[in-house]
């Protein structure tokens, strides 16, 4: 069962984000999934908002990448670690583009019953990558001032 549940949770970030094979959300994520992570503004709710945010940000960002560093299954839990790359062509969340690559890193788990997602939860450091998009001056930037 955990490498079944490894395997369904993985096509998220590997066909959907990385591919941008969108019909995987509809094949992976169960229709009342409860998704604990915070979606950028304007985003609708459920799959059409994971949809969304792949539209989004495969057009902001034409080489993302999401990696998956390390995979932990335990009962109907998945736990990812995973980093993600990307350079900003592209509007993304009110940004303009900044041209600017970043890499950061993000935990996401996921709860599978019946072969679907039914719940998900990720906490992302988004903070570095909008220092190394240029929009967040570091802490180095800052003193320097």
């Amino acid at each position: 069962m955990s490498e079944k549940n490894k395997a369904i949770a993985a096509r998220i970030p590997l066909e959907a984000f990385n591919q941008g094979k969108l019909e995987v959300i509809d094949e992976v994520i169960a229709d009342d999934s409860v998704d604990h992570g915070t979606m950028p503004p304007g985003m609708p709710a459920g799959k059409e908002g994971v949809k969304a945010l792949v539209k989004a940000l495969r057009s902001a960002f034409p080489d993302y990448k999401i990696t998956i560093d390390l995979q932990v299954a335990e009962g109907d839990l998945v736990v990812q670690r995973a980093t993600t790359t990307g350079t900003m062509k592209g509007e993304f969340a009110g940004m303009p583009p900044s041209g600017k690559k970043a890499t950061w890193e993000a935990i996401h788990i996921s709860r599978i019953k019946g072969d679907k997602i039914v719940e998900h939860w990720a906490v992302q450091d988004q903070l570095g990558m909008l220092q190394q998009l240029g929009f967040i001056p570091t802490p180095e930037a800052a003193a320097a001032r």
